[in-house]
């Protein structure tokens, strides 16, 4: 165990303003554009029902646990918050970075911002993943966050590129809206199985169903996303089970 976490108080200021952010972006809006309005103007066969976003409260809630975790004199000083280092100051930038941006609608950009951030909580999620017998405090507010708001996120990115393709009017090489739609859930499912595999994360797979839920829920219209979003939504919901009925022996569980 470490000296206290001596990012303990940039980690505090910058979530700070991420909640300052994203207040404002509701409350003036940012931009005098609200989210449901860019929503709406960039509209995708892969935008989901406006409900989804309420995730962003749950995230937050955790995000400020992981927060005064890591203030904590027993527990902010573990290798656990320690390894995190400098990246979850990073991710706060990088998301108020993307908020501005995309209220501005400077759409291409805040793809990239929102890529920087995927990147910099992919690093935070696999250091993570590697704590040696975790506390119940290191499950709850170290683990879980992260896996939630990592997950989030790359559903959010490959929503975010399909705004972009609509944005530039990409011709799709011919092919229709909604056949793409169907591409890219079958490539979210493979994802979603792909990172969470490997550290038996029950949570990463399910913040993709609740996801494709609200897919499926907003696009009830189109057959094809609609079916498509509601069989991935329930096989990623069984696979979660599995991964949260595993054998404790043979990983790490919440």
């Amino acid at each position: 165990m470490r000296a206290s976490n001596p990012y303990k108080w940039g980690n505090l200021l910058l979530f700070l303003g991420v909640i300052a952010v994203n207040t404002l972006s509701v409350t003036l809006p940012l931009g005098g554009n609200s989210t449901a309005e860019i929503s709406d103007r960039y509209h995708t066969y892969l935008t989901p029902a406006g409900y989804a976003f309420s995730i962003w409260s749950v995230i937050y809630l955790l995000l400020a646990g992981f927060v005064i975790y890591q203030f904590r004199s027993s527990t902010g000083a573990r290798d656990s918050v320690q390894r995190i280092g400098i990246w979850f100051m990073l991710s706060c930038l990088f998301n108020m970075g993307w908020l501005l941006l995309w209220h501005y609608l400077y759409i291409e950009l805040s793809l990239a911002a929102m890529v920087l951030l995927l990147l910099s909580l992919i690093v935070i999620y696999r250091r993570t993943r590697f704590i040696p017998n975790p506390t119940t405090g290191e499950k709850w507010l170290v683990r879980l966050p992260f896996s939630l708001y990592l997950g989030w996120i790359s559903v959010a990115t490959i929503v975010n590129v399909s705004v972009v393709l609509v944005k530039n009017d990409w011709g799709g090489f011919g092919l229709s809206g909604p056949f793409w739609a169907v591409i890219m859930l079958c490539v979210g499912t493979v994802l979603a199985v792909l990172v969470s595999f490997p550290y038996r994360d029950s949570i990463y797979p399910l913040v993709f169903v609740w996801a494709y839920i609200a897919i499926a829920v907003e696009h009830k219209d189109t057959n094809e996303v609609y079916f498509t979003g509601l069989i991935a939504a329930g096989l990623l919901l069984l696979y979660s089970i599995w991964l949260l009925l595993t054998p404790r022996r043979s990983r790490n569980r919440y």
